[in-house]
């Protein structure tokens, strides 16, 4: 058994973590004669300085997949100086269209934690955190990428001739979500009042950071299409093959801690991509059975 163990150690902590692969999905949830679009889903990738391999592989793949739109879920950020390595990955997606939501660890860094108390509910704060640079990095992803915050918010946009209203939340797992802050109902938002007589959307997009069941429930009250969320990792660690995780960090249920699903609430039934995400605290430098990723989503036409 300590054969076993120092192996799953070796394994999970000098191969997967840098075992980045992409997670393909097709949802048809655009209108009937809509072109395809292609998006790309980054999150979690808790970015060092250092971490070049990570970063060249970000690059890359951004310019393979030829996106037309990206969804950043957040925690961008794992260390004081992570934006430089940001930058470097996130430059070819340089005039791509794109929203983004923060996670905590695009506000303050990482802190120490022990791994088993993950198994004891959703973490908790360490008062003793350094504050980053967020709006060096905000500033990046706006006026460099031209990406739209969405940080308790809604923002129309138009990308390869589709209409999208997308909404958004700041970290739930920190209480920073605002669920009132959003449009009141996706009605008003289709009949115009919320964009001032603009024409009806083609598809709707709600993202989070954290996928905790009230912001995924208010998303389907408003009438998303799609959810994006990121934040558990995927588990981070997994039992090889099972199609549950062992931890979430939040309230989903842990068979959709990673991959697309469907939301269900009341009547409604939603596509739902919840993103394993790109990296690690540089506290717990592990992947085990759960290997760093990025979602590429084809949205299609509907029927």
């Amino acid at each position: 058994m300590g054969a076993v163990g120092v192996g799953s150690a070796i394994w999970g902590v000098g191969i997967e973590r840098y075992l980045f692969t992409v997670r393909r999905h097709t949802v048809a949830v655009l209108p009937p004669g809509a072109s395809p679009l292609t998006v790309l889903h980054l999150s979690d990738a808790h970015m060092a300085p250092w971490q070049r391999r990570k970063q060249s592989w970000i690059a890359r793949i951004a310019d393979s997949v030829q996106p037309d739109f990206v969804i950043n879920t957040g925690d961008n950020l794992g260390h004081a100086d992570g934006l430089s390595g940001i930058r470097r990955a996130f430059a070819p997606l340089r005039g791509v269209p794109g929203v983004f939501v923060h996670g905590s660890n695009d506000v303050v860094g990482p802190a120490p934690r022990n791994p088993f108390g993950y198994f004891m509910g959703p973490s908790g704060h360490s008062p003793k955190v350094q504050s980053l640079d967020t709006e060096a990095m905000d500033a990046f992803f706006t006026d460099d990428l031209g990406w739209t915050p969405l940080h308790n918010s809604a923002a129309r946009l138009t990308v390869a001739g589709v209409r999208i209203d997308a909404f958004g939340v700041d970290d739930a797992h920190r209480d920073w979500d605002d669920l009132d802050a959003l449009p009141p109902s996706l009605d008003r938002v289709r009949r115009g009042s919320w964009w001032r007589g603009a024409p009806a959307a083609d598809f709707s997009l709600g993202v989070t950071h954290a996928p905790y069941r009230r912001v995924l429930d208010r998303f389907v009250d408003l009438g998303a299409d799609l959810i994006a969320g990121g934040h558990t990792h995927g588990g981070q660690v997994r039992v090889p093959f099972s199609r549950k995780a062992l931890v979430a960090n939040c309230d989903i249920p842990l068979d959709q801690a990673r991959g697309l699903s469907t939301w269900s609430h009341a009547g409604r039934s939603v596509p739902l991509n919840v993103s394993a995400g790109l990296g690690h605290s540089i506290y717990t430098p592990i992947r085990f059975g759960c290997r760093p990723e990025v979602s590429v989503l084809r949205l299609l036409p509907r029927g």
